[in-house]
């Protein structure tokens, strides 16, 4: 009985934590909240019913000590204890009479007195009658405990039973009515739940029987590295990167870590780590890929200023097209505006439609562009021969799928040596200074251009103009999804036997083209200032590469190819002085004695070098 009292304390402290517990349910953070509110509501509902029942077991608990507890230990205090009681004196009272009998046993028989012996039997007299009277009330007790247990066991019963019965008829007067309603609406959404569960659980076993079924190839890091689909219009990216960092002055190491964009912030969080922090600010910042140790998929984040930012490594050429887009796009701020993703769609869309007005470049026009027919001046004919016009031929066939693009001017070691020099060293730079070049002071042309190095790339083919068309469209393309803009100006000297690229500051000279290595050159047909040249150039292998560079001049880039052209019928009819005495009168001459090659008016506020190509003889 004392643990059914207990137990049902402890109901009544139980109850009223529950009901605080579910109150204070709203505040706990969960990381997955889906649906919250609802449960919310019918948890305050559900503590307010728990604060009643708490009431009703508090009244149990206090009718439970009154009708069933205390009638228990009353009957185990007084009437279990008074029978203990008698039982000790009437041990007394037995005790008193055996030792007053002994002295009563001891009277001698021979001499007797009268008086020794009255009080001796005076003595007896009184224990036999205390010894009596405390037997009596002993045996009393006893028989009144054999009924006294019998109503002691009863009244804690029946007083349990009625504490139940009143606690169980309250609690249906309070909860009938008000329920029943409720606790059907809170089975219906339990119900809906795990309907939905269900399903989702069906949904789950039938992704993971599709994941199952595929081939093992697609959880290869780079399986589509032929034809990746990539997204190009994304405004945040998260995964797995490599970290370069430097370990002293010529060793690295590459860390593995999560990496997250974060509005305008490129995050990171070490694993096992409770949050991520603030590796680079975006905003207009730049990015393209790298060529990095022996790595592959690197890119670089440049900061505004120009200073060279973090190199990390993706795990597939898809990522790392999908993270220079990403933070492209995060760099222009795109994340501000109200739909970000409709921009980002809008100016790469944009972007790719100012760089690729049509298919082809070469397909706009039906005749062949004018250039056409100032190259193709082969070393082992004496005449120009006019090309036919020939079906486009695909992109594919004139420039490799993937072939990586050149933003700066580098040239292969082989373009360093020159023929004429002997053995004489070089700047391993590729840097000359102009006083190494004397044949220009004694060249029959000399032509100034300013122009800004947009690109080169490696080509399959120089037989037709469309490869520089298609070089002009992939670098311009690659520029503006990169978002690289910045271009350095250089002059750029078109001399009867070189073709020359020398920093206006220093005057050095950057990158120097042989005419007869130059196989082909065009302008763009639509953007006039756009020139382009193919050069063939000899390999270590034994064999001959083909690359495409192409420029943006400040005037019109049919002029440059007039340039060349005639530099290259120069070195042509000069084995015939008849020949190339004909090619001068056809030139006209200025008034300071200067031969004309393009009567052009200079630009307005244009340097000198900006103007008519010019040359002396």
């Amino acid at each position: 009985m004392q643990r059914v009292y207990g137990a049902q304390n402890e109901m009544c402290l139980a109850t009223h934590q529950l009901s605080k517990q579910l109150l204070a349910y709203e505040k706990q953070n969960f990381a997955l909240g889906k649906g919250d509110e609802e449960v919310i509501s019918t948890l305050h509902y559900f503590a307010k019913v728990v604060d009643e029942l708490n009431v009703l077991h508090t009244e149990l608990a206090k009718q439970l000590a009154d009708t069933m507890i205390l009638p228990i230990i009353q009957f185990r205090e007084k009437d279990l204890t008074e029978v203990s009681t008698l039982k000790d004196l009437f041990g007394l009272a037995s005790n008193e009479h055996d030792l007053s009998m002994a002295k009563y046993s001891r009277l001698p028989k021979k001499k007797e007195n009268e008086k020794v012996k009255m009080d001796v039997v005076k003595e007896v007299a009184a224990a036999r009658r205390k010894q009596h009277l405390s037997s009596l009330q002993y045996y009393c007790a006893l028989n009144a405990l054999q009924d006294r247990k019998r109503v002691a066991m009863m009244e804690p019963m029946i007083g349990f039973a009625h504490g139940q019965i009143n606690f169980f008829k309250k609690g249906a007067e309070m909860f009938s009515q008000n329920m029943n309603s409720f606790l059907s609406s809170v089975a219906d959404m339990v119900q809906s739940i795990q309907v939905e569960l269900e399903a989702e659980a069906e949904k789950m076993r039938v992704s993971q029987q599709e994941l199952l079924s595929v081939d093992e190839s697609v959880y290869a890091p780079d399986f589509d590295v032929a034809a990746p689909q990539i997204n190009r219009n994304l405004i945040q990216k998260a995964g797995y990167l490599n970290l370069r960092s430097k370990t002293g002055l010529v060793t690295t190491t590459w860390e593995r870590l999560y990496f997250f964009t974060q509005g305008g912030n490129l995050m990171c969080q070490p694993r096992g780590a409770v949050a991520g922090g603030l590796i680079q600010d975006l905003d207009n910042c730049s990015v393209m890929a790298v060529d990095c140790e022996d790595r592959r998929y690197c890119f670089q984040i440049t900061t505004p200023n120009g200073k060279s930012g973090i190199i990390l490594q993706a795990e597939s050429r898809k990522e790392n097209e999908e993270w220079i887009c990403a933070i492209n796009n995060i760099s222009r701020q795109i994340y501000l505006t109200d739909n970000p993703e409709a921009v980002a769609i809008k100016l790469n869309q944009t972007a790719l439609q100012a760089v690729t007005p049509i298919t082809s470049f070469g397909k706009k026009q039906e005749s062949p562009c004018p250039s056409q027919h100032l190259r193709n001046v082969e070393l082992e004919n004496d005449k120009m021969v006019p090309t036919a016009a020939v079906p486009v031929p695909d992109a594919d066939e004139l420039i490799a799928p993937g072939t990586p693009i050149q933003f700066d001017i580098v040239l292969p070691a082989s373009e360093f040596l020159d023929q004429n020099r002997g053995s004489r060293r070089i700047n391993p730079f590729g840097e000359t200074e102009d006083e190494t070049f004397p044949e220009a002071e004694d060249s029959l042309l000399q032509q100034m251009f300013i122009v800004r190095f947009l690109g080169s790339m490696a080509v399959k083919t120089d037989n037709t103009t469309e490869v520089i068309y298609e070089a002009m469209r992939q670098v311009l393309a690659a520029r503006a999804i990169h978002n690289i803009f910045r271009t350095t100006e250089s002059h750029l000297m078109v001399t009867s036997q070189t073709l020359r690229l020398i920093d206006p500051q220093t005057q050095v000279t950057r990158a120097n083209f042989e005419l007869t290595s130059i196989t082909q050159f065009a302008a763009h047909q639509e953007n006039k200032r756009l020139v382009g040249f193919v050069v063939r150039t000899p390999e270590s292998t034994g064999g001959e590469a083909l690359s495409t560079y192409v420029f943006e001049s400040n005037s019109e880039g049919e002029k440059i190819c007039y340039a060349i052209n005639l530099g290259k019928e120069i070195i042509e009819v000069q084995k015939d002085p008849e020949a190339l005495a004909q090619l001068m009168l056809s030139v006209p001459l200025t008034n300071d004695g200067k031969y004309v090659l393009l009567n052009e008016q200079p630009d307005d506020g244009s340097p000198s070098e900006n103007r008519g190509a010019e040359s002396e003889a």
